[in-house]
């Protein structure tokens, strides 16, 4: 027995259905699509929906919606590091852990600048607003501005 000899099993093979071929061969006219509609009328887009709008395009504006690039801050107002904080401290996120001024464990911090800083602190974030950045350098302190962590490996396109 060779290659050539082989053959399918009888009745496993069925012959193709020939549309649009005449009255006569049963899938005339129509061709099985029926009539009318856009079924019956060729191809539609991919995630077409009937006019309504798709739902590719109604996702950003969805409440609730939250994009996967986004980077979601940590914050604490320099108010409160001023009420926590000795003279001459330095302030890092494991410092803020620890005084419970913070909560999520890993998330990137920023400080903003609302409220009074009356201390010479020596910070270190993720993230500092304008405003923060110069009322700590105006108090006599320093800004350290830490690298944020870069994305997981199952995140990057």
């Amino acid at each position: 027995m060779k290659i050539h000899h082989l053959k399918p099993a009888p009745g496993a093979h069925k012959a193709k259905s020939r549309k649009g071929r005449g009255e006569a061969a049963r899938k005339g006219k129509t061709a099985g699509r029926g009539t009318k509609g856009s079924g019956a009328h060729g191809t539609i887009p991919a995630g077409f929906e009937g006019g309504q709008m798709p739902l590719q395009r109604r996702l950003p504006k969805l409440p609730g919606f939250t994009s996967r690039n986004r980077v979601a801050y940590d914050t604490v107002n320099l108010g409160r590091i001023d009420d926590a904080f000795d003279e001459g401290a330095e302030v890092t996120p494991e410092t803020l852990r620890e005084k419970g001024l913070i909560r999520r464990g890993n998330a990137p911090v920023k400080i903003l600048g609302d409220g009074a800083l009356s201390k010479s602190l020596s910070v270190a974030a993720h993230a500092f607003t304008g405003s923060a950045r110069t009322k700590v350098e105006a108090g006599g302190g320093t800004v350290r501005q830490i690298p944020r962590r870069p994305a997981p490996e199952s995140r990057k396109p």
